[in-house]
């Protein structure tokens, strides 16, 4: 593999682990912020709300810029600005200056998010095998620090600022100077085996991303994410209130749920390469989906760690193959594809944690996580969608190693 390819997924899986850990140290200092800023419980989920509405605005502004810019380009900026953000979060001084950062904050996510999953598909399309686990690893190892750090941040009482601004100034310059780096579907790579031209966008490209190709994934992606923000909004609470835990104890579900991520991503390209994207993704739901059963029949805690690690486990490989899938199904238009499976994360975000509770509230919170388990299964119905035809990675079906990325989008 060329240098410039190595280059290129060292730098990206930079900004996926700036990414993670900025993420993660907003969204556990909520409570925090909404202590300096004096924001009611009412209002809180309004602000809490606009952040994956903006990103949506943003990932769909990020279609059509990559249509006459570079995606590489909109990454270099926005992950500037979504790490600002973070900081004017912390730095303001009433509700206003927080309106306006996480305003900022949402657009910019959005936007590298998109660009982010582009440019790792069109890298594992060059690589010619699965690669696009490690970069979502990537992402989860940052996420694991930038809760270590807020955690910290809580012990030692810091002020919001005082903690983000040392973690900014960190991640920033360094992400500036991993995006000389960055590689382009658009960028010609001469490689050992073949350059192959950028593929080139068609009426049929167009065509096909409005129509029924592209739903099915866009269910996937939506209720991965309704049982992902199951875990991260409510394992707490359903160990301590359901299951009788400790308030410790049940601290420790996300924990092991976010390592869990990280070590199934970092393996996964593997699996993915032996046993195919298909065989990957089915396996996962019917995993994830065991987890929800058993964390709904539990009948205590530990029992319960079990079942929110085993969906840590099933989940992790899911995300990444659809936004990889998505790659595949539209070779000449990728980013577009990409982009518009992007949004469909933070519906999941947004519907998953009400969903959740508004069965618990009118049934029960064990009957609650049957939900997502039945959601997560649907994933096994769309599995079809995940099989890669003649760009299937991994075994005797891995493609000679092409030089070319190869950017989409163009003509959506």
């Amino acid at each position: 593999m060329t240098e410039v390819l190595r280059r290129g997924r060292a730098s990206l899986a930079l900004s996926f682990f700036a990414q993670g850990a900025a993420f993660a140290l907003l969204v556990t200092r909520i409570p925090a912020i909404q202590d300096r800023y004096g924001v009611s419980d009412g209002l809180l989920p309004l602000y809490l709300a606009a952040v994956p509405v903006l990103a949506g605005a943003g990932s769909v502004a990020a279609e059509r810029v990559v249509r006459r810019v570079a995606p590489s380009l909109v990454l270099r900026w926005a992950q500037p600005v979504v790490l600002l953000a973070l900081v004017g979060v912390g730095a303001g001084d009433g509700t206003v200056q927080l309106a306006a950062a996480l305003a900022v904050f949402g657009l910019a996510l959005g936007a590298l998010d998109a660009t982010m999953n582009m440019l790792g598909v069109s890298l594992q399309r060059a690589y010619g095998r699965s690669i696009m686990l490690s970069f979502h690893a990537a992402f989860s190892l940052g996420g694991i620090v930038g809760s270590s750090l807020a955690w910290a941040g809580a012990h030692w009482e810091l002020a919001l600022w005082v903690l983000y601004l040392p973690v900014v100034a960190v991640l920033l310059p360094a992400a500036l100077v991993g995006s000389r780096w960055y590689v382009d579907g658009g960028k010609v790579v001469e490689g050992p085996a073949v350059a192959v031209p950028a593929p080139v966008p068609t009426p049929d490209d167009t065509d096909r991303l409005a129509f029924r190709l592209l739903v099915p994934l866009c269910l996937v992606m939506a209720f991965a994410y309704i049982g992902d923000s199951t875990v991260s909004n409510w394992s707490a609470k359903y160990l301590q209130d359901v299951l009788g835990s400790s308030e410790q104890l049940a601290t420790v579900p996300y924990n092991v749920y976010m390592v869990t991520m990280l070590v199934g991503r970092a393996v996964g390209d593997y699996g993915v390469r032996r046993f195919g994207a298909a065989v990957v993704v089915r396996s996962g739901a019917l995993v994830a989906a065991g987890g929800f059963a058993v964390v709904a029949g539990a009948p205590g805690a530990w029992v319960g760690m079990v079942g929110f690690t085993l969906v840590g486990v099933g989940l992790c490989v899911i995300v990444p193959q659809t936004f990889a899938a998505a790659g595949r199904l539209f070779p000449g238009a990728s980013d577009a594809a990409v982009a518009r499976l992007n949004i469909f994360n933070y519906v999941g975000f947004l519907v998953g944690s009400p969903l959740v509770g508004v069965v618990g509230d009118a049934w029960s919170y064990r009957g609650a996580m049957l939900v997502p388990m039945g959601l997560v299964l649907v994933t096994v119905v769309y599995a079809r969608s995940f099989e890669a035809g003649e760009d299937r990675y991994g075994g005797g079906h891995e493609r000679a190693r092409a030089a070319d990325v190869g950017r989409g989008g163009n003509g959506l």
